[in-house]
């Protein structure tokens, strides 16, 4: 499922950006939805859903312990 999201943990991604976090979070709620673009009146749950995918994604990211690595801490602009 959702081909195009790429792996965001290091080491695969040393460096991930809240816009990478952000476009994960878009594919992913537009292959659960079936919408690429939710018309007008789904707008404000399609919004809502990835908001909540990015922040689960990044709670994911900020608490995984990836072994022979050194902690890095996300740093949000």
């Amino acid at each position: 499922m959702c081909r195009s999201i790429k792996t965001l943990r290091p080491p695969t991604t040393p460096e991930v950006t809240d816009e990478d976090i952000r476009a994960a979070a878009l594919q992913y709620v537009r292959k659960v939805s079936g919408f690429r673009a939710p018309a007008a009146h789904n707008r404000e749950v399609f919004d809502q859903a990835v908001d909540a995918v990015a922040a689960a994604t990044q709670e994911l990211l900020d608490g995984l312990q990836i072994r022979g690595s050194a902690a890095r801490p996300h740093t949000h602009p």
